[in-house]
């Protein structure tokens, strides 16, 4: 059996195309946006906040969890997230890291 594309790249080639998933959809930034601004909310308040249907919002919540940047906490029937503090320092760190490479070349 062949490899998977995602085979024939490294380690951190991979973490950053996951993390940048992040960043793929503009609803995910707003919601990130928010949960920086707020420091807490419900799923409710994105909804208005946002104005994405709630199927929608969850279904962004759910990526950006699954991508561990953010996490919930189960309050009654409400969940409340906020931001994953060391998972969002460690994608500032390798994304930086990325970014902060210098171009060492002539080119067109």
């Amino acid at each position: 059996m062949g490899l998977t594309k995602s085979e024939i790249f490294s380690d951190t080639q991979n973490e950053i195309a996951t993390l940048a998933k992040a960043f793929a959809h503009p609803a995910r930034v707003a919601i990130l946006h928010h949960l920086f601004k707020a420091n807490t909310c419900i799923c409710g308040d994105l909804v208005e906040e946002i104005g994405l249907a709630q199927a929608t919002i969850s279904q962004h919540l759910r990526e950006l969890k699954n991508l561990n940047l953010i996490q919930g906490n189960i309050e009654g029937t409400s969940v409340y997230y906020c931001i994953n503090q060391e998972k969002w320092s460690k994608m500032k760190s390798v994304i930086s890291e990325f970014l902060d490479q210098d171009i060492n070349m002539n080119c067109c």
